[in-house]
């Protein structure tokens, strides 16, 4: 994952803290909790205090957060001529949500639809976001219908829902982390000041880089999906964003959607995990994992069940080939298989993949 600042001056470069985004990640970690090892604690009380009608609402959104990390959470890069940084508040940044035209925000909320075409800022078909948002089960179906028929009341509609964990839980949540993220952001634009934007990379995660190459700068993600973005789009506005976020590890999210500004949303944090398996279970496991494609395989049934059509249409295989990777996978009790309907969806074991070591869990949910 690239994103070019050639000729982008230093002070366009911002670390922030968002509330909004960090809603967003908080959001995650009560849906998929086997993916931050240190926060069951915290996923489980706060789940149990849940009263059951905003558990079902939280529910029928739930894909703009564990299918995908919604850009909708990201409101202030698809302002254009914002200033790169979010709302001091949830409610600044709702209002920054608002200001999203009605284009950019139906593709955010339907990204999950369009995920191949993401950054090449190609239309979507309302045809397809319900093709596919059917594989993914009748609530995502119907959420979907009514997005694409009424985009500006289902703005409303999030907007209220995300009011409502703001007083169940976020306000609370977010007082206890926020000071944390602050020194963070304090610290990181220290470094990139007085040290340099190279520093400044190395200090927000090990997967990040600077890259140059005469007058031509590039910064460089190191993850397991390929994509690029630039921080000197005129229709945006020049500039990157840099997002700590309490709730985050081991993802690393890079906002690379066309016409939107660049955001590095990283990680403040590592909890310890778990040791490895035993020798016998981790040898089958690790050559089961050898294949490069598998290991791209495990990156998207990570984040959501999918379907062996979805798996090939993403990846530009055929699905026999797609079949013939999952039945290694499966084989080493790396995923597990459910039926929905028609629909056929496979997904990672994450507390299986952490057993292998923090090494490769970190990698595929970067």
């Amino acid at each position: 994952m690239t994103i070019d600042i050639t000729g982008l001056p230093p002070e366009r470069i911002v670390f922030a803290s968002s509330p909004l985004a960090e809603l967003g990640n908080a959001l995650h970690v009560l849906a998929e909790p086997g993916h931050h090892p240190g926060l069951s604690g915290w996923a489980t009380a706060t789940a149990a205090g849940l009263k059951p009608d905003l558990a079902d609402r939280l529910h029928e959104a739930s894909f703009l957060w564990t299918t995908t990390f919604s850009d909708v959470f990201l409101p202030f890069a698809g302002i254009p001529g914002a200033n790169g940084r979010a709302g001091a508040t949830l409610g600044e940044d709702l209002d920054l949500m608002d200001r999203l035209d009605e284009d950019r925000f139906l593709a955010a909320a339907l990204e999950f639809t369009c995920s191949p075409v993401y950054a090449e800022g190609a239309p979507f078909s309302a045809a397809r976001a319900l093709e596919l948002a059917a594989g993914h089960g009748p609530h995502q179906l119907d959420f979907t219908r009514r997005l694409l028929d009424d985009p500006a009341g289902m703005r409303a509609w999030l907007r209220r829902l995300f009011e409502e964990c703001d007083e169940a839980f976020f306000a609370d949540t977010w007082r206890r982390i926020a000071p944390g993220l602050a020194a963070d952001v304090r610290h990181k634009t220290d470094i990139l000041r007085h040290r340099g934007l190279a520093e400044a990379l190395e200090s927000v995660s090990a997967a990040l880089s600077l890259a140059e190459d005469g007058p031509r700068r590039r910064i460089v993600a190191d993850k397991m999906v390929e994509g690029h973005s630039t921080g000197v789009d005129p229709a945006v506005g020049a500039g990157v964003s840099f997002v700590p976020s309490s709730f985050g590890w081991p993802h690393l999210m890079v906002l690379h959607a066309q016409h939107w500004r660049p955001v590095v949303h990283y990680p403040v944090g590592a909890p310890e995990l778990p040791g490895p398996a035993p020798v016998e279970l981790l040898q089958r496991r690790m050559e089961a994992l050898a294949h490069p494609l598998r290991m791209r395989l495990c990156r998207k049934l990570a984040r959501t069940a999918s379907t062996t059509g979805e798996l090939a249409e993403t990846y530009g295989i055929t699905p026999p080939e797609v079949s013939r990777h999952l039945a290694v996978l499966k084989r080493a009790g790396l995923i597990s298989t459910r039926r929905r309907g028609r629909y056929v969806l496979h997904q990672l074991d994450v507390a299986a993949v952490a057993r292998i070591g923090s090494d490769f869990l970190e990698t595929v949910l970067r």
